[in-house]
């Protein structure tokens, strides 16, 4: 169900996707196929005067896992803030065209952003817990919600830690300080806060750029089980990452998409030399 997510309506899917001015990539006619969770359409975006994405065209399915890479600068985490409108926080942004939640779209006058941002969390590249206990992280987002039954807390705070592959590590420890935690276990308790209000999305920001080998392992093998349950969009300079967790993978180069299609056929068949050039390590 499409998530209402106005003050004063709920809004409708739309009935159709014009796959034609969609079409950039090889692969859209197989995401066709598939249940779409975002569509962005000829999106424009700009900081004040200077231009930061251009006609970004792409369809986002559902319970996948999508990877942007690109060199740094080319528009990969301005793109993936623009779902769930972080980049609205930036003194003199604003886009033109349009991304689309499940239909509707979430520039669309109206869209309350809390809201939105509920459905479509966010994880950062730094781990950025609370200075408080591991069971106050995970609840925090229901209480702010008026959620306080502790057996409701309980239950959500045990399942969403079981989620992100941490309740067997912290359960005798839920009232110690978050911030005591390895980087590791702070990144993976920051995914439970954000699974913690049910989102459609997870957004994850270079996750795993700040960790130790381990510790990014473990957080792609998260990635993997999570797919069950989320959609997944992931930016990352660790192409042997993307190859690895992702279904599909968009190149982006200077605020353009230059290449989205299944991660295998990118990366060992790509259609665009620019892609191509990129992976081989040719530049960026």
């Amino acid at each position: 169900m499409a998530a209402n997510m106005t003050t004063d309506k709920t809004m409708t899917k739309s009935h159709a996707i014009d796959m034609e001015s969609l079409g950039r990539t090889r692969n859209e006619n197989n995401i066709q196929q598939e249940d779409i969770a975002l569509t962005v359409e000829n999106l424009d975006l700009y900081y004040g005067e200077k231009q930061a994405l251009f006609d970004v065209n792409m369809l986002i399915p559902r319970k996948k896992v999508t990877a942007f890479i690109g060199p740094s600068g080319c528009g990969k985490s301005t793109l993936l803030r623009s779902f769930n409108r972080m980049n609205d926080l930036v003194d003199g942004c604003r886009i033109e065209g349009a991304i689309r939640l499940d239909g509707s779209n979430i520039y669309e006058k109206g869209v309350d952003v809390s809201t939105l941002r509920r459905h479509v969390g966010m994880v950062f590249q730094k781990p950025n817990p609370f200075p408080k206990s591991i069971y106050e992280n995970v609840a925090y987002g229901l209480r702010i919600q008026g959620i306080n039954k502790k057996r409701v807390l309980d239950e959500v705070v045990e399942r969403s830690l079981r989620g992100a592959a941490l309740w067997d590590e912290v359960k005798d420890r839920l009232n110690d300080n978050a911030l005591g935690m390895s980087g590791g276990q702070q990144q993976r308790l920051v995914i439970a806060r954000t699974i913690a209000v049910e989102p459609e999305v997870l957004l994850l920001d270079e996750p795993a750029s700040a960790l130790d080998p381990i510790s990014t392992l473990k957080i792609e093998e998260l990635i993997y089980e999570l797919k069950d349950k989320y959609t997944i969009v992931i930016v990352t300079h660790n192409m042997q990452q993307a190859a690895r967790v992702s279904d599909y993978t968009a190149f982006m180069y200077m605020g353009k998409l230059i290449e989205f299609d299944n991660t295998e056929t990118l990366f060992t068949n790509p259609d665009n030399k620019q892609t191509e050039d990129y992976i081989t390590g040719r530049y960026g």
